[in-house]
């Protein structure tokens, strides 16, 4: 990575600060100065690459929808959503940016240090401005000695681009601060991405108010609107082929670690989406009873179990969440199919239960019931009635977790959702959740037989509830025990 000319701070000048002292270098750095004649030949001989007549994303109608019902929300109210900062990784080094998901859900933009703002026009309604980063600065040597300088980082779209792209008038976001700072009348802040936007509101805004934001704009997401349908169904097909791509390249995880697994699906992610929607989990043997298992450093052996939880995110940053438990040699043993038939029957229970108006506790409720039933009839529970287990929670020592989460652009999206609209709440056409039972027999477990120890089995669907029940959207990757391993036969031919 090249280290030359990277600044050890940014100078924050306007575009039109012209005669700007010039941007700083890095201490270390070998060259120790910029000569005159150098910083006056960097200035001139470059090319105009305004681009013109842009076509706005595909999703900044549904952006605008999106602002207009935030804005009915909060009459009269400044409304500040940043899209948040880089974070170093270490030393010089950052990790790559992602949006904050409010941010990008109100405006289709993923840049660095993005502001959105609604400043109220009266009692009713908002004018919308998205503060962000202008082209770097070409008078000021910034484009070339500024560690995110574009020819450093890459060109970034000037405020007018970004304009014609988002549908949203743009300003430098260098001169957020002293707007806000300045700003009168009730302000609301999505807190927790950008420390300069906070501390210009400090004396503005209420922790509380602020929350009733955040929660808001999670409970927004409840429902998906058709682009985010259209985006999550995307998702899912990019990882059912990740899938295949893992069984296809077993053999070669099986001579190095699950390590192979994690990479083969991450090339597919790259390739199709942004990224991995959340950190896989290539679980081989025993480790697929450790619910996130993403150090994904262990040995993959035929015989025994891969348990893979991976999902595709999207380019607008939409994620699948799937997993499936294959067996390595591509033959479940008569154990394993007993348990994987017993986690299938649950969950063909809980997406039964996902339809219109259905509690959002049902699906868990029918998932459980069947795993309660299972374990009872296996004898791992003495002479408990499944009632009694139930009511108790035993089955939880080996069902561990809640059998689904909402999904969308956050793998357990629309997190600071009230508990009544979210757990108690009632389910709609749009809503997206996954379904993942699961059974979990640690290594170490004395209470079930020697065979049982060390096996784990989930089976995760992503289920949209639509009018008159439910669509799979991963229903491209198979789950019935003899369609996976008919499955897995064909992929390793």
């Amino acid at each position: 990575m090249s280290e030359e000319l990277i600044p050890e701070n940014r100078e924050q000048e306007t575009e039109e600060n012209e005669t700007a002292e010039p941007v700083k270098q890095r201490k270390n750095g070998l060259y120790p100065a910029v000569s005159d004649e150098l910083a006056d030949n960097m200035k001139s001989g470059w090319a105009d690459t305004e681009l013109h007549d842009l076509q706005p994303i595909a999703q900044a109608e549904h952006t605008a929808a999106r602002r207009a019902a935030l804005s009915a929300r909060f009459p009269g109210e400044r409304l500040v959503i940043p899209a948040g900062n880089l974070k170093t990784r270490s030393n010089d080094t950052e990790y790559a940016f992602r949006a904050s998901t409010e941010y990008a859900y109100l405006t289709g933009d993923q840049t660095q240090d993005g502001v959105l703002v609604l400043e109220p026009t009266g009692d009713t309604g908002h004018e919308a401005t998205l503060y962000l980063l202008p082209r770097s600065n070409r008078e000021n040597g910034e484009f070339w000695l500024d560690g995110q300088g574009e020819l450093w980082v890459g060109r970034r779209n000037s405020l007018t681009e970004a304009e014609q792209l988002l549908g949203i008038p743009a300003k430098d976001v260098r001169e957020l601060a002293a707007a806000l700072t300045e700003a009168t009348g009730p302000v609301r802040n999505v807190r927790g991405h950008d420390a300069s936007v906070e501390a210009a509101l400090t004396d503005k805004v209420t922790a509380e108010r602020d929350e009733e934001l955040r929660v808001h704009l999670s409970e927004a997401r409840l429902v998906k609107d058709a682009f985010e349908i259209a985006e999550l169904q995307k998702a899912c097909d990019a990882t059912a082929r990740g899938f295949e791509d893992v069984v296809k390249s077993l053999d070669k995880a099986e001579a190095t670690s699950e390590r192979f697994i994690e990479g083969t699906f991450f090339l597919r992610a790259r390739i199709e989406g942004n990224d991995i929607g959340y950190g896989s989990i290539c679980a081989a043997g025993p480790h697929a009873t450790t619910l996130h298992w993403v150090r994904n450093d262990g040995a993959v052996r035929a015989g025994e179990l891969l348990l893979l939880d991976a999902g595709v995110e999207t380019n607008d940053l939409y994620t699948a969440d799937v997993t499936r438990t294959l067996p390595i040699n591509g033959t479940f043993s008569p154990l394993q199919r007993k348990i994987y038939d017993a986690v299938y029957e649950a969950q063909e229970a809980g997406i039964a239960a996902v339809k219109p108006g259905a509690d959002y506790r049902d699906f868990h409720d029918a998932a459980q019931r069947v795993l309660a039933e299972k374990l009872v009839e296996w004898g791992l529970l003495g002479d408990l009635s499944v009632e009694k287990v139930l009511e108790l929670g035993l089955q939880r020592r080996w069902t561990l977790h809640g059998t689904g989460h909402m999904l969308g652009m956050d793998v357990h999206d629309c997190a600071a959702a009230r508990t009544e609209t979210y757990v108690n709440g009632t389910l709609e056409p749009g809503v997206c959740l996954t379904v993942e039972p699961g059974l979990y027999f640690q290594a170490d477990d004395l209470t079930v037989p020697e065979e049982y120890r060390g096996i784990g089995v989930r089976i995760e669907d992503d289920i949209l509830v639509t009018e008159d029940g439910n669509r799979n959207l991963s229903d491209k990757l198979p789950r019935q025990a003899d369609e996976v391993e008919a499955w897995m036969a064909r992929l390793k031919g």
